[in-house]
Order: structure tokens, then sequence, then C-alpha cells
């Protein structure tokens, strides 16, 4: 990916996937914590195309218990399926800034009118692999996985068009370490990829992202799509998120990873959510995804 970029940038102000509020905010802090000048440093052209809001305000509505606030998740992620579509029609390389990882769903809607074969690598604590029926919280930022690949509530998985946006094989989740049972269920009935921190571990991140981008060019993908939430990382280095778990992802880990993805060019999209300014300390979860980004798109040491 080492080529010059065009670049749309695409905030999406949505904390309604969860139940803690703030994460809405992230778009504008990883803008103040200077993204746009980042990666222009880098020689790639940016359109910062601005946000997409939420018609109902703070309107969270519980009209439907097994999945907070559908509505307003609907209607923003149709939003963004539409803007992504229309993004990548034009050649140009969707960065989507979260908000809650619910947007994943709108994303991914919008990816699959041009890419038929899409990988996804899903750096993430968990899988969010969860739907309507399994959820232990009724939160949709827990089921974006689940819902791209055809398992949940149609008004879900029919966003933007019909059906299943992603095949299964073609998804690699790297970072777990907090999955519920009816997610293993579903892992082990459709065999996805599942890197687990104990994977990380014990073979270290260079063999698990080479073996992750050897499975794609084995399944003759399109694209590669990455959905980077910033709980992956240990707490440690990102504090500011809505569910951290402890022993994830190292910072030097995670930029390793990104360095990985760049040489490999395979990258046609990507996503960086779950910031929330109101937990983080003074930006600091913000800085970090704008570091992870300056590595994806190019930034060497020397």
């Amino acid at each position: 990916m080492s080529n010059k970029l065009s670049l749309s940038m695409i905030g999406v102000s949505l904390d309604l996937g969860q139940s803690r509020r703030g994460v809405n905010m992230g778009p504008s802090a990883i803008r103040y914590a200077g993204v746009v000048e980042r990666l222009e440093a880098l020689g790639h052209e940016l359109i910062d195309e601005g946000d997409i809001h939420i018609d109902a305000g703070l309107q969270a509505e519980d009209s439907d218990s097994k999945l907070k606030n559908l509505k307003e998740v609907v209607q923003t992620n149709t939003k963004l399926a539409e803007k992504v579509a229309a993004v990548v029609q034009a050649d140009r390389f969707p960065l989507i800034l979260g908000g809650d990882h619910s947007i994943a769903i709108g994303t991914l809607a919008g990816l699959a009118t041009k890419y038929k074969n899409l990988g996804v690598i899903w750096y993430d604590a968990h899988t969010d692999m969860n739907t309507d029926e399994t959820s232990p919280s009724g939160n949709i930022h827990g089921m974006p996985l689940a819902i791209s690949m055809g398992y949940g509530d149609h008004r879900l998985v029919d966003l933007h068009h019909n059906g299943q946006k992603v095949k299964p094989e073609n998804i690699i989740v790297i970072g777990a370490r907090s999955i519920d049972p009816g997610e293993r269920a579903l892992i082990k009935e459709l065999g996805i990829q599942v890197y687990t921190m104990h994977e990380i571990d014990k073979y270290g991140m260079t063999t698990v992202m080479e073996k992750a981008i050897q499975h794609f060019k084995d399944q003759d993908i399109d694209g590669v799509h990455l959905s980077l939430d910033l709980d992956a990382l240990d707490p440690l280095y990102t504090p500011g998120v809505g569910t951290p778990v402890a022993g994830g992802v190292s910072y030097r880990e995670s930029h390793l990873a990104m360095e990985i993805l760049e040489e490999s060019g395979l990258v046609t999209s990507a996503e960086f959510v779950e910031v929330n300014p109101i937990l983080d300390e003074r930006n600091k979860t913000a800085d970090v995804a704008v570091g992870l980004m300056g590595s994806l798109f190019g930034e060497k040491l020397l």
C-alpha cells in the first residue's frame, strides 16, 4: 500500500449499539489527534466527508429488548452503507471512524456492493458474533460479524441489500479473549479462523499476520477490510474503550500487525472504532488509533 491512496474519511457518531455513552465523540477525538495531517504527510490525498449523525439524537428507545436502539442503528448504518458504496464506486479507499462497532454492519454492506469475495480482518478483543437470540445484553455492537454473515434479525441482515455480505471462510479474527457461549458455537459450526491471545502469545504476531495474509491469497479475495476495535489492545494502551478486557495485544504488536498489512498491499478499506473520549486519559486512545493508521498507511521508522 505504499502507493499514494485517495482516501475518503467518514465519521460515524453512533453510540447506541451499546450501553455506555460517549463513543459518539470518537470521530472528533480522532480528528483532534491529528489524523488528517498524519495521513497527508505520508503523501495520501484525503477528503474528509464529515460525520453521519443520528436523527434521533439521544432518544434511545427500548421497544425491542433483544435489540437495543434497533431503529437508530438501522437508520445510521443504512446511511453509512450508501456513503461507503458511493466511495468505493468512485475507486476511493473508505476510512471510517467510529462510533461503536455496530457501524461495521453499514460499512460491510456498502463494501459488498463492490467486493463480491471480501476478506475481513476483525482486530478485536471480542468476536462480535452474537445474534438477538444469543446476546447476553441486546447490544448490537456485539453482533455485526454474525449479521454480516447473514445470522440475526432480518432488519439488520438485509440492510442496504438483502442477505449475506461476507462469507464465513473470508473472516479472520485477531486478538480475541472474550467470547460468549453462543459465539463459540457459531465459530465452531462455521469453522471461522480466530487467532486468540493464546495464538498470538504462542506463535507471535508476525506468524499470525502471515497466516492471515496467506489465507486471503488462497481464498482469491478481491478486497480486504480491516475492522479495528481499539479494545483489541490491552487497556494499558487504550483506556478509552467501552468494554476493556485485560491481557490484550500490545502497542508494539499492533503497530507490527499494521506494518505487515501495509506491506501486503491487500487492504482496500478500514475502520477504527470504539474510541470513547469520556472514558479516556488525555485522548490517549485516539492518539493510539491515529498512530496505528500511520503504520497502516505507510509510516516507517526509517
